[in-house]
């Protein structure tokens, strides 16, 4: 049986087509402006290569960071029942919605020298974060942690209790069922979430250069290079922003299609 032909209103065509040009055109401008002569160049430069190694290494510790704390967290918040767990899901959420400046000042106030911790791990361990490659990944993984809580939260909350319930039936134990049974339910969950965690910290900036500075080579990551490039040269500050848009683009296509098969 043939499908009928929808007809689709004007007054959401309308708006859908207006809302998708608004957000290919800025795109498009990029692309247009390319400077695509001197493009090989510009990429063999030391500082784009650089800033772009930092940038990919930083971002992949800041994801490993959120998978290691982050679906334990995501996992509390979707299989414990425990007062004020609506409160601890919001604050959960509160860095999607902070200005990632002040997020960076939180950092410095909790982990500076003079900091809550960051006094007691440099007078006890000689650990100073703040504007170093560390505090790079942790100004990331502070930003980009909500992405991989709420994507593994989501698949525990849709996933089939009964494998679990099978599981804890026949003997096994919370970490060996946890282990061998809810996460194999839940990867493409927690592979979605990594790799959204990891786009959001290749391209963060507010949090990073206010808790790590911008340093060349120790902190200065690919979309700090491009706020400094934009002063002085805008064919720089295009192509590095070009080079962001096709990492970025061909993760989230090419990893999330091959993790979560979808099209």
């Amino acid at each position: 049986m043939s499908r009928r032909r929808q007809r689709v209103p004007l007054a959401l065509l309308l708006p859908a087509g207006l809302g998708l040009l608004f957000l290919v055109l800025p795109l498009v401008g990029l692309l247009a402006r390319a400077p695509w002569t001197s493009l090989p160049r510009r990429l063999a430069e030391p500082g784009v290569r650089t800033a772009l190694r930092l940038s990919l290494e930083t971002a992949t510790a800041a994801t490993v960071l959120c998978v290691v704390l982050g679906v334990p967290l995501a996992w509390l918040l979707a299989r414990v029942e425990f007062p004020g767990r609506r409160l601890v899901r919001a604050l959960v959420t509160v860095p999607l919605v902070l200005p990632p400046v002040v997020g960076g000042v939180a950092l410095l106030l909790v982990f500076g020298r003079r900091g809550l911790l960051g006094s007691w791990l440099d007078a006890t361990f000689g650990v100073t974060l703040p504007f170093t490659t560390a505090g790079v990944v942790l100004a990331e993984a502070f930003v980009a942690m909500p992405f991989l809580v709420i994507a593994v939260e989501g698949a525990l909350r849709g996933a089939d209790r009964r494998y679990e319930e099978a599981a804890a039936t026949l003997g096994a134990g919370r970490w060996t069922t946890f282990t061998r049974v809810t996460l194999p339910l839940v990867a493409p969950g927690v592979a979605a979430g990594a790799v959204l965690c990891w786009a959001r910290a290749l391209g963060e900036f507010g949090a990073t250069i206010t808790f790590a500075g911008n340093y060349p080579g120790r902190t200065q990551t690919m979309p700090l290079a491009v706020y400094l490039a934009l002063e002085t040269d805008l064919q720089a500050a295009i192509v590095l922003s070009l080079i962001l848009l096709t990492v970025s683009v061909a993760i989230l296509a090419g990893l999330r299609d091959r993790w979560l098969g979808t099209t």
